[in-house]
């Protein structure tokens, strides 16, 4: 059985009329003694349609004619009162009739929803203004998780409702079980005039819920700019520690989801402390986790270091790390790309050379069969060589052994890759040598590095 809707056969005649509005017939057959609370298979009685349909006459006659005192409070299955279904469908004449009939204003459904809150949920300023004019609670919770009417108005963005509740004492600063206020919710669901009015009544907007997250952050995390750029400028703080588990700014929110234009609001107001500092959280992990490119480009370009702190919240030495970790977090390996583009190639960071030995051991990896930006890497290795050392240097191969650089970027920088795919004889018997940890004696290294450079530039 569908309880939603009325059947037919479950209908009582007298509630036919008071869902029509038949005054006439309904008075009929209530002098040919008719019930009037026969329920149907909603639970449904009479007075419930007279009231969903504003039949405020038929309502009128059914309330006069009460088989007992608590009818007028009668409720559906779904415990819902005559007055609750008045508001939810906007039949003000109804809602007029039962408060004078004693009906109790802050009566709640089954759910803690008040007639207030169904008015505000439905839009219905007329029925908000009336039900505050006769003692509807403005401030207390009007749902089960103590969600009132105004954050109800803030959600849909009801301004007229809003002002009108405010003006009635609703509290600007009131939370709901989450530590969430009306403020919080316009930023969260992007209602930008509703937090523009908020704030006009003097909203806090450092605010925090019960996990510490504040309405930038959330706005930062949803992707609404114009709620972020109205919040920044009336004095949301972008250093607000938030998150209860994890240390996070907006700036972490903005770049784990993406949000490019929000990351370049946050990047001039957030202290750099996050970058580096201890115990902190790099944005540039949240750009990394996220797998968004043209975030963690920015962040790069703006100075944020790809040799960030040691992540704890990730399991991470560094970002270079999470980003290996792809087949846990589906991070694009163009994440890596940048990060390796924007390192000092001078000297890899401790954890960054670690990072690339620990996956060279552990996928048997090797540069050109796992990523295709290898040869941009291999140029950027090079011209940062070359630029700082004498040309007998670079053709030593002991010399390039020494070099600070994971032992695959070593065999890179000596070709041995380019050795291997023209089928070079001596290429195998080299990299035994070096495996055992000795220089080449069969061939000079002069040679060694003139004929490599002949391979490359016919493979080039």
């Amino acid at each position: 059985m569908d309880f939603t809707e009325a059947y037919s056969d479950r209908c009582s005649a007298v509630g036919l009329a008071a869902r029509k509005g038949n005054v006439k017939m309904l008075r009929k057959l209530m002098k040919q003694g008719y019930s009037i609370d026969v329920p149907d298979n909603r639970g449904w009685v009479p007075i419930h349609e007279a009231a969903a349909h504003n039949s405020s006459e038929c309502l009128r006659l059914l309330v006069r004619a009460a088989p007992s005192d608590d009818y007028i409070n009668s409720k559906t299955f779904e415990g819902m009162c005559a007055l609750h279904l008045s508001a939810h469908h906007g039949s003000l004449g109804s809602v007029r009739v039962l408060l004078e009939a004693g009906a109790d204003p802050n009566e709640v459904t089954t759910e803690a929803t008040t007639a207030l809150f169904l008015a505000v949920e439905n839009g219905h300023a007329d029925i908000v203004k009336f039900l505050l004019q006769h003692g509807a609670n403005v401030k207390g919770p009007h749902s089960w998780s103590g969600w009132n009417s105004l954050h109800q108005a803030s959600f849909q963005g009801y301004t007229e409702i809003m002002k009108i509740l405010l003006e009635k004492g609703a509290s600007k600063e009131c939370k709901d079980d989450f530590g969430i206020t009306p403020l919080f919710v316009a930023a969260q669901y992007g209602k930008l005039e509703s937090l523009r009015l908020l704030i006009s009544y003097g909203a806090d907007v450092n605010c925090q819920a019960k996990d510490r997250a504040t309405p930038l952050l959330i706005a930062a995390q949803e992707g609404h700019a114009e709620c972020v750029e109205l919040l920044l400028s009336k004095g949301a703080d972008p250093n607000l520690y938030c998150n209860e588990d994890n240390w996070q700014l907006p700036i972490h929110a903005a770049a784990e989801m993406g949000h490019k234009e929000i990351l370049e609001l946050l990047i001039p107001v957030t202290d750099r402390i996050c970058d580096k500092g201890k115990g902190k959280v790099s944005p540039v992990y949240s750009a990394v986790y996220g797998g968004n490119k043209e975030c963690l480009e920015m962040l790069l370009k703006e100075g944020y270091s790809p040799d960030a702190q040691e992540c704890l919240n990730f399991d991470c030495r560094s970002p270079m790390c999470m980003v290996f970790q792809k087949e846990i977090f589906s991070v694009s390996e163009n994440a890596l790309n940048f990060i390796l583009e924007f390192t000092n190639w001078k000297r890899l960071p401790p954890a960054v050379e670690q990072d690339l030995s620990d996956y060279k051991e552990k996928f048997a990896w090797t540069p050109k069969s796992h990523f295709a930006f290898i040869p941009s890497l291999s140029h950027l290795c090079r011209l940062e060589i070359r630029s700082i050392l004498t040309s007998e240097r670079l053709r030593s191969d002991r010399f390039i052994r020494e070099l600070p650089l994971p032992a695959c970027l070593q065999d890179y920088l000596l070709y041995l890759d380019v050795l291997r795919v023209n089928a070079i004889p001596e290429a195998e018997d080299y990299l035994g040598q070096r495996e055992e940890g000795a220089p080449s004696a069969s061939h000079p290294s002069a040679e060694d590095a003139e004929r490599r450079d002949a391979c490359n530039a016919g493979v080039s």
